[in-house]
This record gives C-alpha cells, structure tokens and sequence, in this order.
C-alpha cells in the first residue's frame, strides 16, 4: 500500500484569520504534517478567497480532517494525482461549510499536476 500525498486547504474569512493561525500553528507541530503554507490574502491559484495549503501523506488523513473539523473552518481536503481538475472536485472533500466555487481554469489539463513536484516543499 502506498501512502498518497493529500493537500488541505484551509480557508478563512477576515473574522476567522485568529482561528486559522492557530489551526496554522497546530500544524506545524505535527510531525506527519509536512509542509504548511503561507496565508494568502486573497485569491490564489482556483482559490477565491483567503487560504492556505497543507501536505500530509494519506496516513494522517484523519488526523488532518479531525483538526480542521475541531477548528470550525471551512476547507478542502484531497488527495494529490495526475488529475488537478479532479482533485478539486470530483476526489476532493469539503469540511465545515458549503463548497466554493473554484477557478477551474487555472487548474492543470489531465495527466499533469504541478503540485505533485512542489509536494512537501513549496506552496503556489
């Protein structure tokens, strides 16, 4: 069994920026947590609003979802493929809230996915 790569992205409202640091901070000391991104300020990539990106292998999936569900904040969970457009939607997971409409344009074209390379290192 391979253990996937998963992203999260969590979002936020400028009323819940306190709650999102500190799910942020909570993160980051985790240690099967592998990389926590920068909050954006608004739009970024398919993103409408205000989020920011955490990379977790499919072993800590439950945990991930659990502290995003604890924190009351909205977020997309999915796994990482060569399918972009369809880890945002069809594979994807919202937790805490009604989905978003994504930016589906700016996602990559089937069989390629630029956030597999950037995986555990890079945010957009």
């Amino acid at each position: 069994m391979t253990d996937a790569p998963y992203h999260a992205h969590i979002y936020f409202s400028p009323e819940e920026r306190g709650t999102a640091e500190s799910l942020r901070v909570s993160f980051q000391a985790q240690p099967d947590v592998l990389f926590v991104g920068r909050m954006t300020e608004g739009k970024a990539g398919p993103h409408p609003i205000p989020q920011y990106e955490v990379h977790f292998h499919e072993s800590a999936l439950d945990k991930v979802q659990n502290m995003i569900r604890a924190s009351g904040l909205r977020a997309l969970v999915h796994p990482l493929t060569q399918d972009d457009l369809a880890d945002h939607t069809s594979l994807g997971e919202w937790i805490g809230g009604k989905p978003l409409d994504l930016d589906l344009t700016t996602l990559d074209p089937p069989g390629k996915n630029q956030g597999i390379p950037r995986f555990g290192k890079t945010d957009f």
